[in-house]
C-alpha cells in the first residue's frame, strides 16, 4: 500500500486548510456567544467549552501526529476514528449550537434557521434510524470494501472520510441526546433502541475485523485496532447512555409534575 502522509510537501495545504476551518468555527461561535450577550441573553461558559474541546479533538484526529499515524498503523487510524467519530460529537452536540445562533440572531433570521429546522429533509437526517444507518452503515462499509486501502493511500480522502464520521457521530448523537430545538424529535423509547442497536453494530464490527483484517492491513494490527475499538467505543457509548437515561428521568419527572393530580397535590 502506497502511503501518504500529512506531512508531505503540498499535503500540508490540506492540514492548513482543516486548521482554519476549525478556527472558524470558533470565531463562530464565539461570534454567536458574543451577539447573544449583546442582546442581554445569558450562555453558559460550560457549552463554550465544550465546543472549544470538541473542535480540538476533530483537529487531533485529523491533522498532526496521530493523523499522520494513522496511515502507517491501524491502531492508530482507530484511535483517531474514536476521536472524530465518537468523542468529538459528544463535547459538540452539548455545546448546542443551534440554540445559540437562535439567540444571537435576529428574528427575520432565526425565523429562516427554524424553518430549516422544520424542513423534511432536515426531518430525515436527524431521524435517530436515518442516523444510525448512516453511520454504523457507512462504517461497515469502509472496513469491509476497497474504501479503507483508498483512504490510507489519499490524505485528501483520508481527511474526507474523517470529516464524513465527524458529521455522522454529530447526526447521530444530536438525535439521541440533542439539546438543540428538534420540531421532530423522536420519544425516548425510539431513541433507546436505536442506541442499543448501533452499540451491537459497533460490537459486531469490532470483531468481524478482529478476524478479518481490512485490505492492506495485517492481522496483529487489526486484532489491536478491533479491541481499541470495541472498548474504546464502550467509554463514549456509556456516554451517551448515561445522558440520555439523566434526559429520559427528567422529561418524566416533568409530565409527572403536569399530570392534573399532582397539580392539585401540590
Amino acid at each position: 500500500m502506497t502511503i501518504h502522509g500529512h506531512g508531505e510537501p503540498g499535503i500540508a495545504a490540506l492540514d492548513y486548510a482543516v486548521a482554519l476551518v476549525m478556527v472558524a468555527a470558533a470565531a463562530l461561535y464565539l461570534g454567536g456567544l458574543r451577539a447573544a450577550r449583546g442582546q442581554g441573553r445569558s450562555w453558559p461558559l460550560w457549552r463554550t467549552a465544550c465546543w472549544v474541546v470538541g473542535l480540538l479533538v476533530v483537529t487531533v484526529s485529523m491533522i498532526g501526529p496521530l493523523a499522520t499515524a494513522g496511515h502507517e498503523s491501524f491502531t492508530a487510524h482507530m484511535l483517531g476514528h474514536l476521536l472524530a467519530g465518537m468523542v468529538a460529537p459528544i463535547f459538540l452536540v452539548v455545546a448546542a449550537p443551534v440554540t445559540l445562533a437562535l439567540r444571537a440572531l435576529d428574528v427575520r433570521q432565526a425565523r429562516r434557521l427554524s424553518r430549516l429546522l422544520r424542513s423534511r429533509p432536515a426531518r430525515f437526517l436527524v431521524h435517530p434510524v436515518t442516523a444510525a444507518v448512516i453511520n454504523v452503515g457507512s462504517l461497515w462499509l469502509l472496513y469491509t470494501t476497497q474504501l479503507y486501502e483508498l483512504m490510507q493511500s489519499s490524505s485528501f480522502f483520508h481527511l474526507l472520510v474523517t470529516a464524513h464520521f465527524v458529521i455522522a457521530g454529530y447526526l447521530l448523537v444530536a438525535s439521541l441526546i440533542g439539546v438543540d430545538p428538534n420540531p421532530h424529535r423522536a420519544g425516548y423509547p425510539l431513541r433507546a433502541v436505536v442506541l442499543v442497536a448501533a452499540l451491537a453494530g459497533h460490537g459486531i464490527l469490532s470483531k468481524y475485523l478482529y478476524a478479518h483484517p481490512p485490505a492492506g492491513v495485517s492481522l496483529a494490527e487489526a486484532q489491536s485496532g478491533s479491541v481499541l475499538m470495541y472498548y474504546g467505543g464502550d467509554v463514549a457509548d456509556a456516554a451517551l447512555i448515561v445522558i440520555l437515561c439523566l434526559q429520559w428521568y427528567r422529561a418524566a419527572g416533568k409530565t409527572r409534575a403536569l399530570e392534573p393530580g399532582m397539580r392539585a397535590s401540590g
